[in-house]
């Protein structure tokens, strides 16, 4: 896990929150691979924190924790996009949140604030109905399976949920997020829903 904090007290603070529990273990940014877990403590969504974000995914970190109370709805499909695959308000951000959102991020899970899917949704319907018409009508490249699966996670439900409510097995489910993640290069199921939404897929 690599803990990321615009302001050094805040690190500090979160490493000594977290370097204590067994679940987990820290690394420096020199030691990140792609399992690394990043935990980000933001205030708000400026360029600078997209920029230092980014920065924080191209080193190889494909999952994000993400504490904050700022994350602008505009910035929604970027944040996705740069493998944020949990979310945490900051006054809920205990250690033991915390380590549980590190632990699922680890197995390839989410966790997003029950608002956040719709929010992520409505603006995806925003930008694409602002798009040209070419743009839209373009052939998505995802089977109808595909597709089903994709909608789900981005309405926020889990595999086992999903596989639940489409009558698949879980297999099935992860078997079509890999497919998709691996056709399109991505790196998990949350930028697999940006990719999505801003392709006007699903």
């Amino acid at each position: 896990m690599f803990v990321h904090a615009e302001d050094p007290l805040t690190a500090v603070g979160l490493e000594a929150a977290l370097k204590s529990r067994p679940e987990v273990t820290l690394v420096g940014k020199d030691n990140i691979t792609a399992c690394t877990v990043a935990v980000a403590a933001v205030e708000a969504f400026s360029d600078a924190t997209v920029r230092a974000l980014r920065a924080v995914s191209s080193r190889g970190c494909s999952r994000m924790v993400l504490v904050t109370d700022g994350l602008a709805e505009e910035r929604l499909l970027e944040v996705a996009a740069m493998g944020v695959c949990a979310a945490l308000p900051r006054a809920e951000a205990t250690a033991c949140q915390l380590v549980q959102l590190i632990v699922g991020a680890t197995a390839g899970q989410g966790s997003l604030p029950a608002a956040l899917p719709g929010r992520l949704l409505a603006h995806a319907g925003r930008v694409q109905r602002k798009a040209p018409s070419a743009v839209r009508e373009q052939p998505t490249g995802l089977s109808e399976r595909e597709m089903r699966v994709l909608q789900l996670v981005s309405e926020g439900y889990d595999t086992r949920e999903i596989a639940r409510r489409l009558s698949y097995s879980e297999r099935t489910v992860k078997s079509a997020l890999h497919d998709i993640t691996s056709r399109y290069r991505l790196k998990n199921r949350s930028q697999a829903v940006a990719y999505a939404l801003r392709e006007g897929l699903i």
